[in-house]
């Protein structure tokens, strides 16, 4: 079977969102291009909570850990005994964990925001065209060649002003001769 690529593009954005709760009824999830920041389509696709925090959390668990294991160890591998103290000294610690606790937490959120919204895009949006973000809500489903006219008459009854086929064209395999 050959995958096509629809291409729906509304007016309103009162039908593409009767259009996406249909798609989402028939478990399918389509890429949506919005000319303005929509709250309810935001609500229909994408999860409420956002999986960065726990990136966060574990980066600075992971920096805790870590600023607590460069303390000892150093201070245990190249002991410094003064005046019949302890050679691991906790409090004086604190300050290096603290700060391997917030720089590792802070480079594992921006990691966990870049997995998690898919950035870089290295590949263009497919499906997209210049006036979804004038005056049109864009709606792009890859579906089977046989589903097609079901998809397209379920456009067509939420409103969509055009739905265009695309085929979808695989990248050039390079033989090594």
């Amino acid at each position: 079977m050959n995958e096509l690529r629809l291409v729906a593009s509304f007016d309103q954005e009162e039908r593409c969102i009767e259009a996406l709760k249909h798609l989402l009824e028939l478990k399918i999830r389509p890429r949506v291009f919005s000319p303005i920041p929509c709250e309810r389509i935001i609500d229909l696709l994408y999860e409420k909570r956002s999986r960065v925090r726990g990136w966060v959390l574990g980066g600075g668990i992971f920096g805790a850990l870590s600023g607590f294991a460069l303390t000892l160890g150093t201070s245990y591998e190249w002991s410094l005994r003064v005046g019949g103290k302890p050679i691991a000294s906790i409090p004086a610690y604190l300050i290096i964990v603290f700060e391997l606790m917030i720089l590792c937490g802070g480079l594992a959120g921006v990691s966990g925001f870049f997995m998690n919204t898919r950035m870089p895009v290295i590949d263009p949006f497919p499906g997209y065209d210049g006036h979804f973000s004038g005056d049109h809500f864009g709606v792009v489903v890859v579906c089977e060649e046989s589903a097609t006219e079901r998809l397209e008459t379920l456009f067509k009854e939420a409103g969509a002003d055009q739905v265009e086929r695309e085929a979808i064209v695989a990248p050039p395999q390079h033989a090594i001769a």
